[in-house]
């Protein structure tokens, strides 16, 4: 079991508020999440997730390219057009 207010459940909080066409990039969940360099990090507590209640793939790279994503990196480029934030 997780202490309440983990970096994690952090992070998990910041990325189910994201809006449905909208996107936030690693670095950014990271910051408002509390730790602003964690950004690898925010990364591995993604990858991790499969709770569908978490659009993890409104997560995208401070470069603009979408990422990586645990079900695989052609459904979310698919999920983030199919929203319009791509």
């Amino acid at each position: 079991m997780k202490p309440a207010g983990s970096f994690r459940d952090k992070v998990l909080a910041v990325v189910a508020h994201i809006p449905r066409g909208s996107v936030l990039t690693y670095a950014q969940v990271a910051r408002r999440a509390g730790s602003p360099r964690a950004y690898r990090a925010v990364g591995n507590i993604l990858h991790r997730n499969h709770d569908p209640r978490i659009p993890c793939h409104r997560v995208i790279r401070s470069d603009g390219t979408p990422g990586g994503y645990n079900r695989g990196e052609k459904q979310k480029e698919r999920l983030l057009r199919k929203e319009g934030a791509i």
